[in-house]
């Protein structure tokens, strides 16, 4: 089985090549166009007294684990991570992601390599991460649609950056999860899962439908389980890209943060899978103990997990 954990490797001459091609100032000026127009103040009141915020966070010290198995569900394993520390500018960062793919492997297969690259080469990530993280997604989508994947095949990503053990910056597509636990058993849902029943209105503003037949789940266009995904050439007319995106701070009695993809979170509840991990005091068991808990609940898709433990 090809092994698709990601330790950080050096970006290839066809990641520079795309992401040359990918931001030209026309395009990149065409998305902060619609960036502005979409979400006006965005990034205001989150980004603009970076240094004084930080001086309000805690650093903690951090370490990851992560456990992964090929479903039953009659295809290769879909599911890539990324579990790594870097420095980066003279920041300590903690790079964690889940892509769970679709109708094939390729495109989380990119993302596992390329993602986190194209979010910390746009030149405002310090400041504006928010800004930066949904052009860096859309740009990395354009690519993926023009020289990656035809009309099929498509992923989920859930994406965690852990800055100096302070803060967390956390953004997502689709239905793979991010939850963040404390001591005080306050467990906190970090991402949106993107489902096409919550987010009909916005398939149709678009031109789609959300149909579900008897006995399986709401899909766009009949086709897809999900509004927001990278690649899906087919249906991108009725879907987005553009993630939910949530930074907090890591507080004096955070614990645990756990990204899965939706082979754990559809047997298990966010309150559900912190229980089983509270007294666990290894990022590694944490990973193995809730994969091994979601397959005896009887799941059978591929099932990932990363497990960041705070210390």
């Amino acid at each position: 089985m090809k092994d698709t954990t990601k330790k950080r490797k050096a970006a290839s001459g066809d990641l520079r090549k795309a992401v040359e091609v990918l931001q030209n100032q026309e395009e990149v000026d065409h998305l902060r166009d619609e960036e502005e127009k979409e979400t006006p103040l965005d990034d205001e009141n989150d980004d603009d007294d970076d240094e004084e915020e930080d001086k309000k966070y805690c650093r903690r010290g951090f370490g990851h684990g992560y456990h992964l198995v090929k479903g039953q569900m009659g295809h290769g394993m879909e599911d890539y991570i990324v579990a790594d520390t870097k420095t980066v500018e003279g920041h300590k960062l903690g790079l964690y992601a889940i892509f769970d793919g679709h109708s094939g492997r390729n495109v989380a297969d990119y993302l596992q390599n390329h993602l986190f690259y194209n979010i910390l080469s746009q030149p405002d990530f310090w400041k504006k991460p928010k800004k930066a993280i949904k052009r860096a997604y859309k740009l990395t989508d354009d690519y993926i649609l023009s020289s990656v994947v035809g009309s099929r095949g498509g992923s989920t990503a859930v994406t965690a950056i852990v800055v100096d053990g302070k803060k967390l910056v956390v953004a997502n597509v689709g239905d793979s999860r991010a939850i963040l636990c404390r001591e005080s058993d306050v467990v906190k849902q970090l991402t949106v899962d993107h489902e096409p029943e919550k987010e009909r209105e916005l398939v149709e503003r678009k031109g789609g439908f959300v149909s579900t037949k008897p006995g399986n789940v709401p899909r766009v266009d009949g086709q897809l389980a999900m509004t927001r995904a990278f690649g899906d050439g087919r249906l991108k007319e009725h879907i987005s890209v553009r993630p939910d995106i949530e930074i907090v701070e890591i507080h004096g009695d955070t614990k645990f943060l756990i990204l899965a993809s939706d082979g754990l979170w559809k047997v298990m509840s966010n309150e559900e899978a912190w229980d089983e991990i509270k007294e666990v005091r290894n990022a590694e068991k944490a990973a193995k103990a809730l994969v091994d808990e979601a397959l005896a609940r009887g799941s059978k898709d591929d099932i990932s997990c990363v497990v960041v433990c705070f210390n």
